[in-house]
């Protein structure tokens, strides 16, 4: 025991710089973390925000998108359905080539002159 003894220093552990107050420094710590709170804050607003709006958009896309296929299979199914009644299988398969042509037709004269 007596090989390990401890001293005293006479010096103080922290010394206050003149002019701040101990309010100042105790409140250091909060101000710390509010300043790093804040730095991740616009981190995340540039990068995590905007992948996030990204992913919504896209995964709304694809929804909107399988239920505009999924009605437009339906209209040509209830169309060809319709048109088989009266005219028979042949005729309403010709029917509905017409209109698809026609549709087709108009398209492609409203396509842009650019090429």
């Amino acid at each position: 025991m007596s090989s390990l003894s401890f001293r005293r220093s006479s010096r103080p552990l922290a010394v206050i710089p003149v002019g701040l107050t101990s309010a100042v420094v105790d409140d250091f710590p909060t101000r710390f973390a509010e300043f790093l709170e804040s730095i991740a804050l616009k981190v995340r607003a540039m990068t995590v925000d905007r992948v996030a709006r990204v992913l919504r958009l896209t995964a709304l896309g694809l929804v909107v998108a399988s239920l505009g296929i999924m009605a437009l299979v339906f209209l040509l199914l209830t169309v060809y359905g319709a048109l088989e009644i009266p005219l028979g299988p042949d005729g309403a398969f010709a029917v509905l080539a017409l209109i698809l042509l026609i549709g087709g037709v108009f398209m492609w004269s409203r396509r842009s002159k650019t090429t």
